[in-house]
């Protein structure tokens, strides 16, 4: 299993996690075995929002084949986007450090995101 975690650095499993999806510098794609156990964390370079928008955000995550992308979190035309294409969007706001979040995943303790929890600017 492989999951992407926005990154504010290429230092893998130590970088530090990114709030915000669209706009984060990096992807942290961290991998699997069957254990859940952590084999690989590989970090990506993002693609310039600016340049190609939140869609080639998505896009470009869509081509690194994930199973999953764990996000402090986005809005709900990325979510509805990843959940279409079978990418599995997880939601975990506290925890700063890539590895130690990946952990969290890998230990059952990181939930699905639900559409109530999409980032909507709507705030009441």
């Amino acid at each position: 299993m492989k999951i992407a975690i926005p990154s504010e650095t290429a230092d893998g499993l130590s970088a530090v996690r990114s709030g915000h999806f669209g706009h984060t510098p990096y992807f942290t794609v961290v991998e699997y075995d069957d254990a859940m156990n952590i084999v690989a964390a590989e970090p990506v370079k993002n693609v310039d929002h600016d340049q190609y928008g939140c869609g080639g955000v998505i896009d470009y995550v869509l081509g690194l084949g994930v199973d999953g992308i764990l996000t402090v979190g986005m809005g709900m035309p990325p979510l509805m986007r990843f959940t279409q294409n079978g990418v599995i969007v997880y939601s975990e706001r506290y925890t700063p450090v890539v590895g130690d979040v990946a952990q969290l995943f890998a230990e059952g303790q990181v939930e699905r995101m639900s559409p109530e929890a999409a980032c909507n600017h709507d705030h009441h």
